[in-house]
């Protein structure tokens, strides 16, 4: 079973971002699970959302603890607590205008999610750009099926721009 954590902040679309990976897990012909973690957090503050994904049913229900992956939607939380938990060969994909190639001597990946947000949309809401980045970095999910679940998320216009972040970011993170 292969578990990621998402780290954002409230409002950048974190738990979004967990439940559209899962749904692209769904249409590759997986078994998935995602699931949020918060309280009272409001606009701004430290929100996690988890996605499991396996071939075979997902029986477990607890929060994902050690992440095969983590994803981090915003930069300012790595020096708080998205270190917590991490396996030897864990892996984070990082939105961040800083080439960061490791944390803690993990391997990291990072792309600059939110300026393409804003040159696109106009919003730091960086969640379908950092999916196209994890898509790439991982092979999890294929492009066409996160494709998908963005058309089916986000009708019309809105729907053809995050489809352009995640084929943009898709494209142009470095492996």
């Amino acid at each position: 079973m292969i578990e990621i954590r998402f780290h954002g902040r409230g409002g950048q679309g974190t738990v979004t971002a967990a439940e559209m990976l899962a749904k692209a897990a769904g249409h590759d012909g997986k078994y998935v699970q995602a699931f949020p973690s918060f309280g009272t957090e409001r606009r701004g503050s430290p929100v996690r959302a988890f996605c499991r994904i396996d071939d075979k049913p997902i029986t477990i229900r607890s929060q994902v603890y050690e992440p095969d992956y983590l994803v981090v939607l915003e930069p300012s939380l790595l020096d708080i607590d998205v270190k917590e938990g991490m396996k030897k060969g864990s892996v984070l994909v990082i939105n961040s205008d800083k080439t960061i190639a490791n944390v803690n001597g993990r391997k990291a990946y990072s792309f600059d999610a939110t300026k393409l947000a804003l040159d696109t949309i106009g919003k730091d809401i960086v969640n379908t750009a950092i999916l196209g980045s994890f898509a790439k970095v991982t092979k999890l999910v294929t492009l066409d099926s996160l494709l998908k679940v963005v058309a089916e998320k986000f009708p019309g216009k809105l729907g053809e721009l995050n489809a352009n972040m995640v084929r943009e970011a898709y494209e142009k993170t470095k492996i």
